[in-house]
């Protein structure tokens, strides 16, 4: 796994073979945040990584500059994974969560510029995460929310639904704060 771009860029990190969780590819990850350079500027901005498994995606919004990322993610080994990559780097701007990530979001009380989620893509739930994320008001109003998921998944009939993009096998979905008001 490494880091695509920013202050961090081209650091490598070694997965276990033991893990279960499949980072997205540097493909896919490059050509979203490409994507999402139109959406959010990364700089300064609080970010919150839902099912964060390796931490890829939690190690490349603290290289692109944001201020404060909230890294949640159930799995011990992953979490452990997840503080150390953050401790070889130095940076105290990732508070790694160690936790259910629904239980998570029953709770917080924060609001993020950016909001990613890359849950298990058989995860039984995956349909309700945007509904979770944009009705408890997590993200800000101009904010962005990216769900990771598989090719069965479409949310195009979402009412905060702005695009989708799909890399390989892996696709995201892009939703806003505001509902569209194209019907």
């Amino acid at each position: 796994m490494r880091v695509i771009t920013g202050i961090y860029k081209g650091r490598h990190f070694d997965i276990p073979r033991s893990f279960k969780a499949r980072p997205t590819t540097d493909f896919a990850k490059e050509n979203i945040f490409n994507v999402l350079l139109q959406y959010v500027d990364f700089d300064g901005a609080t970010a919150l990584d839902l099912f964060s498994g390796t931490g890829s995606i939690s190690l490349e919004l603290v290289s692109r500059g944001c201020q404060q990322v909230v890294s949640v993610e159930m799995d011990r080994d992953h979490h452990r994974f997840i503080q150390e990559c953050l401790k070889k780097l130095g940076t105290k701007v990732c508070i790694p969560i160690r936790g259910d990530v629904f239980r998570f979001l029953k709770s917080c009380r924060q609001q993020y510029d950016f909001i990613f989620a890359d849950p298990p893509y058989a995860l039984k739930e995956l349909s309700q995460l945007p509904d979770l994320v944009l009705g408890k008001q997590l993200l800000n109003p101009e904010g962005i929310f990216v769900l990771e998921h598989g090719k069965d998944c479409d949310f195009s009939q979402h009412p905060h639904f702005v695009e989708h993009r799909s890399y390989g096998s892996v696709n995201f979905s892009l939703f806003t704060a505001a509902e569209r008001t194209d019907g």
